[in-house]
């Protein structure tokens, strides 16, 4: 188990969430302890003073300051000051062997500087997207200090992941990627996942919820028409997979996301 400091500290922050393409940098509420299962590295930072408390795959709870998940893990987190500190790391944007030692573990992790780090960030952003547009700063520099690995993947299912992530609400089939990709349907799964690491279905599944995140700057919009511009059939399909991918129903997300100041690279609103 990893320690937990016991000095008590108030955040002073304002809630804040910084998106970019491959990176997501969260500060604020942390919501109900449901299973949640995101396609990236997720790294939970507790507020200073507060712990939080996670479990991987219905595992035993483990009580820690900072927690790593890695892709597509079922998980339960819960924060005893409600607020948390969570950074997002798309995996197919990095060599997950190369990453460095505090996002390459798994659960409860005992890496000071780096937690430190995270929080101080959770200080810093709010005050300097006042005088600074955080989508010219480097995320990577950022928040970890240095550039993460970038993960080498085939051009031609890196063409794909392109297309995916510019349009992740498009209806397009796997049987169209792999002709795109000019590759028979079943030798397109099979290196989608090696070259990935995840399988095809569960990536854009992954991606179509994400792209959830680029709405939450338009705090009035109607769920129905969300639920359709992001290419979900109906709002029930919308509903259960958002819930299945954040543990959150997505008017629980929006409802928490009102005093969020969010900045956002992209907006996909048509």
């Amino acid at each position: 188990m990893a320690s937990v400091s016991p000095v008590a500290k108030s955040t002073g922050s304002d809630p804040l969430m910084w998106i970019t393409a491959d990176r997501v940098f969260y500060f604020g509420l942390l919501g109900s302890p449901t299973v949640r299962q995101m396609g990236s590295v997720l790294v939970y930072v507790s507020v200073a003073g507060s712990a939080i408390r996670i479990r991987l795959e219905g595992g035993e709870w483990q009580r820690t300051e900072m927690a790593v998940v890695p892709p597509y893990v079922p998980h339960q987190v819960m924060s005893e000051s409600r607020m948390v500190n969570v950074v997002k790391v798309e995996a197919e944007t990095v060599d997950l062997g190369a990453l460095p030692l505090e996002l390459c573990g798994r659960g409860a992790m005992d890496a000071p500087e780096f937690v430190s780090r995270v929080r101080e960030r959770a200080w810093e952003l709010p005050v300097g997207a006042k005088a600074v547009n955080l989508l010219d700063l480097d995320f990577d520099l950022a928040v970890f200090g240095a550039k993460l690995p970038t993960r080498i993947i085939d051009r031609r299912i890196l063409a794909v992941l392109g297309r995916i992530k510019s349009d992740p609400s498009a209806p397009a089939v796997a049987k169209e990627y792999a002709a795109m990709a000019h590759l028979s349907f079943s030798r397109f799964l099979h290196l989608f996942k090696q070259e990935v690491g995840a399988p095809f279905r569960s990536f854009r599944t992954w991606k179509r919820a994400r792209n959830l995140l680029n709405y939450v700057v338009h705090k009035d919009c109607n769920l129905s028409y969300i639920a359709l511009d992001t290419g979900y059939p109906d709002s029930t399909h919308f509903s259960h997979s958002i819930r299945q991918v954040y543990g959150l129903k997505p008017s629980e997300i929006f409802a928490g996301s009102r005093r969020l100041a969010v900045h956002c690279q992209t907006i996909p609103m048509h």
